[in-house]
């Protein structure tokens, strides 16, 4: 049989489930975009940079069963599709990235777009593919797909050159995709062993992050069983219910909040789920871990890295936290904690923090506790809400509470600036039937702002909540503290209403806590419309959030003592002339 490679690249991607391609089409994917085009189960996005449409494609795999694909061109539209496939990469997220390439039986060089894409991308991904033959391609891409989507996730580069997408070519049959064989279950030596550690402990506390986002009914049951409290890291906020009586909240150590840190005192056992003890995870390492430390992982290689475990289970999360649940429910046994008391501690604790966000309300600037409290009440338990990068990023780890998993999303360990904006259209296109919120900081939103072109062009209703304060929020704050300095940090002017008006897009200005409720609301009768709405919030960031505060303690706790010296000197010194 005979067919072009652009037509057997779609039979895969359909085979696979894909929904959506994201990327702009060129010389190198014009045939493959026009074979999109005849599919009746995938839609191609034209997107206004490929940076946009990775992070629109992780959106769609952090938050579905969907893999997110990118269909883009050599080159150019690699370099600029790498920092969505970096931040994917190192947050282990399944992208697959279909590339055009150059003509490989011409002989001729200096090609259009030639560039050796292998050496480029292999260091950002979990593995790449040139496709020489047209029976390969089907194969190639089912295997790029299990290699995404098996282990830990990550990114995949597949590289089709230009002629196998052109020309017909020998292939042997369609064959359909099936699935690999199910991991092995984890062994009955480990189970026993995390249970009796988990046992004999007396203050046991759980510690979940993004790997157990698939884990969360099976954790809850394991903490009820424990009586344990539970956090999570900032990737995994939606890892574990906020309404559960247990929920601590992010983090445990000095950038963690008041229910964390009084419950998770004189932990003697903590079982880390899905977790790999990152910098921002853990406050810049500022967390204690107990010598009796359980971690499990379905990579074995982030075992041991920042926290020695005393166990360490490499296995799927729903797998052995179930395993373990199996193996406790065969002991004659009950947790000397009083459950009422330890729920009842978490929520005055919760309670009070949050009213310590909310004073007396302001006539020129919008409260971030007021803010999020309105939020919280007008928008559904399962709306889902995507971060960016910056000082907002902590404001809403802290104050907004999570219901269900995979409902919250931000970049974390590449922690790239401009996720929020493209991944908020990619979360929404998916769940076209979902209320999507986005809350960005200014200096995000100049980078992928424009990308709301796309979101009114495929008609997708989003909210865009742009917390405008005129600076790099997080980093000038970090500045001010110790050098009483900002230096390429306080931003340009611009005018939001202009992004609205260039793009299409709906606009509502919020300058001060009277307006929240009403401003909300409008944004939301507005993305029920199916139009995308940026709302322009005058923020108030002269509140620190406990990440900015436990951080800046942690880092400078470390420095050597004739530094730390100079460090403090220098701002006192600084803080006093002005």
């Amino acid at each position: 049989m005979k067919k072009t490679g652009a037509q057997l690249a779609v039979f895969a991607l359909e085979q696979l489930g894909v929904e959506f391609t994201f990327g702009i089409p060129g010389t190198h994917t014009t045939e493959l975009y026009d074979e999109l085009n005849n599919s009746d189960k995938i839609t191609p996005v034209l997107v206004t940079h490929e940076g946009g449409a990775a992070f629109m494609a992780d959106g769609i795999s952090r938050t579905s069963d969907t893999i997110g694909t990118l269909t883009i061109v050599p080159a150019a539209g690699t370099t600029h599709a790498m920092s969505g496939i970096g931040e994917a990469f190192l947050d282990g997220i399944p992208l697959l990235i279909i590339s055009g390439g150059t003509r490989r039986d011409s002989g001729r060089h200096y090609q259009l777009h030639q560039l050796e894409l292998g050496p480029l991308v292999r260091p950002i991904t979990k593995g790449y593919f040139l496709i020489q033959r047209h029976e390969d391609i089907i194969p190639t891409l089912y295997k790029a797909y299990d290699l995404a989507t098996s282990g830990e996730p990550g990114p995949v580069f597949v590289e089709l050159p230009v002629e196998l997408q052109l020309f017909k070519g020998e292939f042997a049959s369609l064959q359909e995709y099936t699935a690999p064989p199910a991991r092995p279950n984890p062994s009955d030596a480990d189970i026993s062993q995390a249970v009796e550690m988990l046992l004999t402990a007396e203050k046991p506390c759980i510690y979940v992050g993004w790997g157990a986002v698939d884990a969360a009914e099976e954790v809850a049951k394991l903490a009820d069983t424990l009586v344990a409290p539970v956090s999570t890291t900032l990737q995994g906020k939606s890892a574990f219910p906020a309404n559960h009586p247990f929920h601590v909240g992010v983090g445990f150590g000095p950038t963690g909040l008041p229910a964390a840190r009084k419950t998770f005192a004189g932990c003697d056992c903590l079982l880390t789920v899905g977790a790999r003890f990152g910098e921002i995870a853990t406050g810049s390492y500022g967390i204690a871990v107990p010598e009796n430390l359980i971690h499990i992982d379905i990579n074995p290689e982030v075992f041991h890295k920042n926290y020695p475990a005393k166990l360490a289970i490499e296995g799927d999360s729903s797998d052995v936290v179930r395993a373990i649940n199996h193996a406790l429910s065969n002991k004659n046994w009950k947790s000397s904690r009083d459950a009422q008391s330890l729920a009842k501690t978490i929520a005055e604790e919760k309670q009070a923090y949050a009213e310590s966000w909310r004073g007396e309300k302001h006539d020129g600037l919008v409260s971030p506790g007021f803010f999020f409290q309105s939020l919280r009440e007008q928008l559904p338990d399962d709306v889902y809400l995507v971060i960016d990068d910056g000082k907002h990023t902590f404001l809403a780890a802290e104050l907004f509470d999570v219901y269900q998993t995979r409902h919250f999303i931000s970049p974390t360990d590449f922690n790239c600036m401009g996720y929020c904006v493209p991944a908020t259209i990619g979360v929404k296109l998916t769940h076209p039937d979902k209320m999507v919120a986005a809350i960005v900081g200014d200096g995000a939103f100049l980078m992928t702002g424009m990308e709301l072109l796309t979101a009114v062009n495929q008609g997708v209703g989003i909210m865009v909540f742009v917390f405008h304060d005129g600076e790099l929020g997080q980093i000038s704050q970090f500045q001010k503290t110790p050098l009483n300095r900002k230096t390429c940090t306080v931003l340009g002017d611009f005018n939001a209403e202009g992004f609205a008006i260039a793009t299409g897009a709906e606009f509502i200005s919020l300058k001060n806590d009277h307006q929240i409720d009403d401003c909300i609301t409008k944004a939301i009768d507005f993305a029920n419309d199916n139009r995308p709405v940026i709302v322009d919030v005058n923020i108030d960031y002269s509140k620190k959030t406990m990440m900015t505060k436990g951080v800046i303690k942690t880092t400078l706790g470390r420095f050597p003592l004739t530094e730390k010296v100079r460090f403090v000197s220098r701002a006192v010194a600084r803080h006093i002339t002005g």
